[in-house]
């Protein structure tokens, strides 16, 4: 047999994994695992999209249920899908929102799975009862309140005449109650508990979106939590709870209370550096919205061939200087393809413009020898001039920069180069979620980290048809060389940061809040 021949016979595998109630951090490290090594990730409508970063592979979204612009998808084509791409030799992950197999459908993916002959791992998540008591307050089970928790579907199936719940046996249940998928029969599940025998009085409450900056709770009782949750005009999903365990929320609470719950950031930086930003800001309570402004990529080959000279004679620099951390990657990049390492660097001395900066070095076992106290090319240059008089000092650099530091340093005396390693290059357009979210006035911040992100931010502004005076989007800069650019190209600075960093501008915005 031919070696195509027994490569076609190859049969793939499909991993069911729970991403998780919505908070991006809770998917395991096992289905953190699979997400990197899957060929196709089929995700339902439930999963946060910040986890498909964790993937290079294909990604399709599936909804079973009716949503804006997104068709149904059948749980018999789902299955079917997930066998065809097996048998075409991928590895596939169906990456389900909670735990696959609790109130979802995963159970019967797996069966059709086995009876076609397709390997599968389950990969639990943490089902969305879970998140919705830790994440609002509640400890269903507890010594004191409560020795037993009871997860229920308020959503049966529609085809059958009569419901499967004893609402008798649940009105007696002794422990709390969590119904899944079930406001839009809550004042039906409300009344049957009453009719069964289950007082008024018991505390109950709604929560929605579980774990995201959207999540909502709506305490009450058994008679008063429907009215109630309608006036607050609720979305799913979301989850009943009843029990006494809802009068801890006072006690417990804590996700609300993070220091940007609910406020959506844009981040303008490269997809290459967003993710550290984008868990800061998970981490806070708030939601990443990730809208770049510029592409980082390679140089072209005039640079190529400039940085294959360089590098071979980097010992004749007393000075090396970087300003990004992608100059620090892209840099040793080109050290390893000229089959290089730090050795030829000789005694040179290394400045960072900032802490990142200096981070990314240590990577790779360099420790700056000079980090400014603000992190901006002037104060870079203050630093270094009394240490670079007649000495040579080599800026690496993207393709584009200020000219701040050339004519800082050679004015004091240094022997001053550039090498270009990396190319930024302009994003042309907003992303339609995006132009949306600013038109509709749903962003609520975008944080500007350099004088040519603002100015590019307010030209795709225009071409987007939105006036400066149209945005309600609030603009926090990162220094004040940023806020200059922003109001010069129109733009109102609402915020400033005093720590020229990413964290310097999240901690404006808190101050904001306060």
């Amino acid at each position: 047999m031919s070696s195509d021949s027994t490569a076609a016979t190859v049969i793939g595998k499909v991993f069911l994994v729970g991403a998780g109630p919505g908070d991006p951090g809770l998917i395991t490290v096992r289905g953190a695992e699979c997400l990197a090594q899957a060929d196709l990730v089929l995700y339902d409508g439930l999963v946060n999209p910040l986890l498909l970063r964790l993937t290079r592979g294909i990604c399709e979204r599936t909804a079973r249920a009716r949503q804006t612009d997104v068709a149904i998808v059948a749980q018999a084509d789902i299955n079917a899908r997930l066998i065809h791409e097996a048998k075409a030799g991928r590895t596939v992950v169906r990456l389900k929102g909670g735990d696959p197999y609790i109130f979802g459908r995963g159970s019967e993916e797996a069966a059709a799975l086995r009876e076609a002959g397709i390997l599968f791992e389950v990969i639990p998540g943490v089902t969305a009862a879970t998140g919705a008591g830790e994440y609002a307050g509640f400890s269903f089970t507890h010594r004191e309140i409560s020795s037993s928790v009871a997860f229920v579907t308020g959503h049966e199936d529609p085809s059958r005449k009569e419901t499967r719940l004893n609402y008798r046996a649940l009105a007696a249940f002794p422990g709390t109650l969590v119904f899944y998928m079930g406001l839009g029969r809550l004042k039906e599940i409300c009344e049957n508990l009453q009719v069964a025998g289950m007082a008024k009085s018991v505390p109950a409450a709604v929560v929605c979106h579980v774990s995201l900056p959207s999540q909502k709770v709506v305490e009450g009782t058994l008679e008063t939590l429907p009215a109630l949750a309608a006036a607050q005009n609720l979305k799913p999903p979301s989850l009943i709870v009843i029990g006494e365990c809802v009068k801890q929320r006072a006690q417990l609470s804590w996700f609300e209370n993070l220091p940007l719950f609910g406020v959506s950031i844009g981040v303008t930086r490269p997809e290459e550096q967003a993710e550290d930003v984008a868990q800061r800001i998970v981490r806070k309570g708030g939601e990443p919205v990730m809208m770049p402004m510029i592409e980082v990529g390679p140089v072209n080959q005039h640079h190529q061939t400039e940085i294959a000279r360089v590098v071979r004679q980097l010992g004749r620099f007393h000075w090396l200087v970087f300003t990004s951390v992608n100059g620090v990657a892209e840099f040793f990049r080109h050290l390893r393809d000229a089959k290089l390492d730090t050795r030829c660097l000789g005694n040179a001395k290394i400045a960072a413009i900032g802490p990142s900066t200096a981070e990314r070095l240590q990577d790779f076992g360099i420790s700056a020898d000079v980090v400014p106290p603000e992190y901006r090319a002037e104060s870079l240059a203050k630093a270094m001039e009394k240490q670079v008089r007649g000495k040579t000092v080599l800026w690496v650099r993207a393709s584009r920069g200020r000219d701040v530091l050339p004519r800082m340093l050679t004015d004091v005396g240094a022997l001053f180069a550039q090498l270009v390693v990396y190319e930024n290059r302009d994003v042309e357009t907003l992303s339609p979620d995006v132009e949306c979210r600013l038109k509709s006035g749903t962003l609520d911040w975008i944080g500007l980290s350099s004088p040519s992100i603002a100015r590019h931010f307010a030209k795709l502004l225009k071409t987007s048809g939105i006036t400066p005076n149209d945005l309600k989007t609030r603009i926090a800069t990162i220094s004040p060389v940023t806020s200059a650019a922003a109001r010069e190209s129109g733009l109102t600075v609402a915020q400033e940061a005093t720590v020229y960093t990413w964290d310097g501008i999240l901690q404006a915005i808190e101050r904001a809040r306060s």
